[in-house]
């Protein structure tokens, strides 16, 4: 009975925690749903100077975060379309993974939220709340109550994901604008 305790605990320590953790989209299965128009997606690995880093964060009036981004150019034959920058923010607790789907010119395209791990605010991946940031530029909208309406109980996943999104905006703006 007591070599049988060890093994209780650990069977109800699996029960009294839910996972919540969603993955909606792989990350092909992204830029094909930002860019159905591309026919090929290359790697664009894009590390970002010191000075580079200072651009983004006066754009974004956020950190940069970090040097290295997984970028992805979209191209329709010869023609480049754009690029998809994949991320993760934390929510409350746990990370967001998202795809921004950005033209050459730095316009954010599209959004897709890829896998959300939090038991409450997964409504950001509601069509309709990511529909706010098409057209949007680091420079234009791209904040919450500036272009970007917050959805109550979802307010850290909304607030992350935004700023996110604005700190994207920003390094392509600085890196990769044509």
């Amino acid at each position: 009975m007591t070599k049988l305790a060890p093994l209780s605990l650990i069977a109800l320590a699996g029960f009294s925690s839910t996972a919540f953790a969603t993955q909606y989209l792989t990350a092909e299965q992204a830029q094909q749903t930002i860019f159905p128009e591309a026919n090929s997606f290359k790697p664009l690995p894009l590390q970002l100077d010191a000075a580079q880093m200072k651009q983004v964060e006066k754009l974004s009036g956020l950190p940069a975060r970090s040097v290295a981004w997984r970028t992805v150019a979209a191209y329709k034959d010869d023609r480049l379309l754009g690029y998809v920058v994949f991320d993760d923010v934390v929510g409350k607790f746990e990370l967001i993974s998202y795809a921004v789907g950005l033209q050459a010119d730095a316009t954010v395209q599209q959004v897709e939220i890829m896998a959300y791990r939090e038991s409450h605010g997964f409504e950001i991946r509601n069509a309709n709340w990511r529909r706010q940031f098409v057209g949007k530029t680091v420079s234009h909208g791209l904040a919450i109550g500036d272009g970007i309406a917050n959805i109550s109980g979802a307010t850290l996943s909304c607030a992350h994901v935004t700023d996110g999104v604005r700190r994207i905006a920003a390094i392509v703006q600085v890196a990769l604008k044509k």
